[in-house]
C-alpha cells in the first residue's frame, strides 16, 4: 500500500504540476518515444543479464508491491524454530533431525512453523547447514567461515537484480536523449512544414527526453532501492541462523544460543530478551504437558 501510495503522489505531483503550468496531457502521450525509450532498456535487460537474473528480478519486483514486513510473529517463529532444533539437537544428536530436515514439508515440527516453511532461501539455508554440520566435527571458527562465504554468495545473487535495474534505470536518461535525437531528425526531414507543425515534432523530442529523465529517477532508482532492502530483510534472517549455529557448535546453551542470534534481526522488528523468554517458558510449559 506504501509503494502504491508512492507512486501515486509522484505521477500526482509530476502531472499535476505540468497542468499547472497549462501544459496539455495529450502531448505527452507520444507512442513511438516510448517504444523507443522502455525497448531500448528492456532490451539492455535481456542482452546484459542471465534467465536466471531477469526471473528473479521479476519475483522481486512483484515482492516489492505485495510484500508483507516480518513482524512479531515472524520472528516469534524463527527463533523458536531454532530453539526447537537446538533442543533436539542437544537430546538426540544431529542425527535426530533427519527425519525433519529430509522432508521439511512433511514434518510436524516445520509445520508448527508455517511463516518459515514458505521461505524457501531461508528452509534451505537451514536444512543445508544442520547437514553440514551432522557430517563431522566442525568447529565454530570453521562453521563461521563456511556460512559468511555462503551468505555472501547469497548476497550476491540476491542483490543483483536491484544491481542491473539500477544500472539500466541510470541509463534511461541516454535513451531519452536517443529518443530525442531521432525526434529532431525527422523535425529537420519536415523543415518545410509549418510552424505548427515543426514546433509539434519538436515537442514530441522532448517528451523523450522527459521520459527517460521520468523513468530513470521516478520509476527505476526507488524501485531498484524497495528490491535491495527486501533482500536485506531476507538476509537478516539468515544472519539470525548463522550466528545462533556459530553460538551452538562454539558451547553456548540454547537459550543464549538464540538469543545471539536475535541480535542480528533488525532493530524495527527485533523482539526484547524478556520476550525471548516468555516464548521458551511457554514452549517449555506445553511440552512439560504434553
Amino acid at each position: 500500500m506504501q509503494k502504491l501510495l508512492g507512486a501515486i503522489i509522484i505521477v500526482g505531483c509530476v502531472l499535476g504540476g505540468y497542468s499547472l503550468a497549462h501544459g496539455e496531457l495529450a502531448m505527452l502521450w507520444q507512442p513511438a518515444e516510448i517504444l523507443i525509450i522502455l525497448g531500448a532498456g528492456l532490451g539492455s535487460l535481456v542482452v546484459g543479464n542471465p534467465k536466471e537474473v531477469l526471473l528473479e528480478m521479476c519475483h522481486q519486483i512483484k515482492g516489492v508491491f505485495v510484500y508483507t514486513r516480518r513482524g512479531e510473529e515472524f520472528q516469534r517463529q524463527l527463533l523458536m524454530l531454532m530453539y526447537e532444533l537446538l533442543e533436539m539437537v542437544d537430546v538426540g544428536g544431529l542425527k535426530a533431525l533427519d527425519a525433519h530436515i529430509e522432508d521439511p514439508e512433511q514434518s510436524d515440527l516445520f509445520t508448527r512453523y508455517p511463516l518459515i516453511l514458505q521461505e524457501p532461501n531461508l528452509m534451505a539455508f537451514i536444512a543445508d547447514n544442520f547437514r553440514l554440520m551432522a557430517m563431522g566435527k566442525i568447529s565454530a571458527h570453521e562453521l563461521e567461515g563456511f556460512l559468511e562465504q555462503e551468505l555472501e554468495a547469497m548476497e550476491h545473487a540476491l542483490m543483483q537484480p536491484s544491481r542491473s535495474l539500477h544500472k539500466i534505470g541510470e541509463s534511461m536518461p541516454g535513451f531519452g536523449i536517443l529518443a530525442a535525437i531521432m525526434g529532431i531528425v525527422i523535425t529537420m526531414g519536415n523543415i518545410d512544414g509549418s510552424v505548427a507543425e515543426i514546433g509539434a515534432h519538436v515537442a514530441a523530442a522532448l517528451v523523450g527526453t522527459f521520459l527517460g529523465i521520468f523513468v530513470c529517477y521516478c520509476v527505476m532508482e526507488p524501485l531498484s532501492n524497495a528490491m535491495g532492502q527486501r533482500v536485506k530483510t531476507e538476509l537478516s534472517a539468515l544472519e539470525c541462523v548463522r550466528t545462533t549455529l556459530v553460538a551452538h557448535v562454539a558451547g553456548k546453551p540454547t537459550l543464549l544460543a538464540v538469543d545471539a542470534g536475535r541480535k542480528l534481526i533488525e532493530q524495527d522488528v527485533k523482539p526484547a530478551f524478556r520476550q525471548l523468554e516468555t516464548w521458551v517458558n511457554q514452549y517449555e510449559d506445553k511440552r512439560d504437558a504434553a
